[in-house]
């Protein structure tokens, strides 16, 4: 179509016509939401199953077999962090096909291809069977950093998109405990049926949600722009003033005629822009941060690590589930204070509490392990779950949030697919790694290295990140590019 001059022209709801919602319907447009954005958070449920499911698939497996050697050393360490890997390979994928034909569509294709790996999990009778699966997973995983959040940030408003960022990574650590869970007191293939009716559940969603309102008006449908964001949000002043500034600033943007050598060059100097490289750089130390707390290599390996620290296995299963159990009733409490309490603030103050439970723990194990004082089990606990705590309210919830939030709105694409990269990269090299750092630096080595790698992060993060809470994306990028305060980005868009 031809390129629009004037914004009047192709935004409907600035006519009288178009009456703002009444409050009795309110309650719709969240429930849509809502419906929208658990499909995300099933998809991070299934993500959390995979992850778990090798902490108890592994024992069970070489119990049947009355034999440690029916599974390797190196297969376990592959098993553990295959998905990510893979995950990295289809992020490229992902980040195409959310340009090309949506996010609506290329979240039914999660849905089906998770699908297919569940069952290849349930079918599977040996180890070879289980890594093909998680490979086959890795789809989950690069759906995470690309196509998930973009729909959770560009589907809801922002009241409720802190809340509903929170919620997802909290569904991860529930996935975490229920495959802990089920491989604990059932069998291992139960968390494949499970996983399997979740990527159902995933796949209707997706047939359910329209397509998102920001891919529209990039593809320059602002008629279908409107009315999806309308059906999504209702016409109230707040998503008027969201889809005024959307359309203006597609509007005024150049008709993409240009060769792919052109592209490449405009790539380069996008990446070079200030709105690009500065929320770049920072998602990178978010997650950077998140992945070096240890949580994640510390849970796919929990029993053991528990066990060396308890020398009880019977403590190791226990705190792992008593462990869980914390990590999941703290990310409520983290999304509920994300809610009342700036989201810098909270992912700051968590971290800094985070820190000084890794320098404690790292202190408590060198003096046991000199001998200085006598193990005690129900000590190493509760200094476990204050640690968990800490994280769980904070870095574990919040990082992919602020990530997600801080994803420019012009080069979405090409923002997902480095971020996507980096993260699956980051964590499945950390997941893989974590035994051998256990093993070279000894457990209380290993909790300095993280408390030490985590203040580095923060140093920078304290210095730059922005306050992201009841911004509009619009917002948040303006906040970035310096051009307006912190404190007057909420005056931004009055008309």
């Amino acid at each position: 179509m031809d390129k629009c001059k004037n914004t009047e022209s192709v935004v409907p709801f600035l006519s009288e016509d178009v009456k703002n919602d009444d409050d009795k319907d309110s309650w719709k447009h969240f429930l849509r939401q809502l419906i929208i954005s658990s499909g995300i958070w099933t998809m991070f449920f299934m993500c959390g199953l995979c992850t778990g499911s090798p902490t108890v698939f592994i024992p069970q497996i070489r119990r049947e077999a009355n034999s440690s050697d029916v599974i390797s050393k190196e297969m376990i360490s592959w098993l553990s962090c295959a998905h990510t890997y893979s995950g990295a390979c289809f992020v490229p994928i992902l980040a195409t096909l959310t340009g090309l034909i949506g996010r609506k569509y290329s979240n039914l294709f999660i849905g089906i291809i998770s699908l297919i790996g569940f069952i290849v999990f349930s079918c599977s009778t040996n180890a070879t069977h289980l890594l093909i699966s998680e490979i086959i997973q890795g789809s989950i995983v690069a759906a995470l950093v690309t196509s998930a959040i973009l729909i959770v940030t560009e589907y809801t408003s922002p009241s409720y998109r802190g809340l509903f960022l929170t919620i997802k990574s909290a569904s991860f650590f529930w996935g975490l405990w229920v495959a802990n869970t089920i491989g604990t007191f059932t069998h291992w293939k139960y968390i494949g049926i499970l996983g399997g009716s979740c990527a159902i559940y995933t796949t209707l969603v997706s047939l359910y949600m329209p397509e998102s309102p920001y891919w529209l008006a990039n593809k320059e449908r602002f008629n279908d722009c409107t009315s999806s964001l309308y059906w999504i949000r209702g016409s109230n002043d707040e998503s008027k003033r969201e889809l005024l500034n959307l359309l203006k600033a597609r509007s005024n943007a150049e008709t993409d005629t240009r060769s792919f050598l052109s592209k490449i060059v405009e790539f380069k100097h996008a990446i070079l822009s200030k709105t690009f490289y500065k929320p770049l750089l920072l998602s990178m130390l978010i997650i950077t941060l998140n992945n070096f707390s240890g949580k994640y290599g510390f849970s796919v390996f929990a029993i053991d690590i528990i066990k060396n620290i308890t020398n009880s296995e019977s403590a190791a299963y226990s705190g792992m589930l008593i462990l869980d159990g914390f990590t999941v009733f703290s990310t409520y409490v983290g999304s509920g204070l994300s809610k009342v309490i700036k989201r810098r603030t909270l992912f700051v103050a968590s971290t800094l509490v985070a820190v000084l439970f890794l320098f404690i723990i790292s202190i408590y194990l060198y003096l046991k392990s000199i001998t200085v004082i006598v193990e005690n089990k129900y000590v190493s606990i509760i200094l476990l779950i204050g640690y968990s705590v800490a994280l769980a309210v904070g870095p574990l919830i919040l990082s992919t949030s602020l990530t997600a939030e801080l994803i420019p709105v012009t080069h979405r694409t090409s923002f997902t697919l480095l971020m996507g990269i980096f993260t699956n990269l980051v964590f499945g090299t950390l997941i893989k790694v974590a035994p051998l750092l256990f093993g070279l630096l000894g457990d209380h080595g290993a909790f300095l290295f993280y408390g030490v790698s985590m203040t580095v992060c923060l140093i920078p993060i304290y210095a730059y990140l922005p306050e992201t809470k009841d911004k509009t994306l619009m917002e948040i990028e303006e906040c970035l590019k310096g051009t307006l305060a912190l404190n007057e980005t909420k005056s931004m868009n009055k008309i």
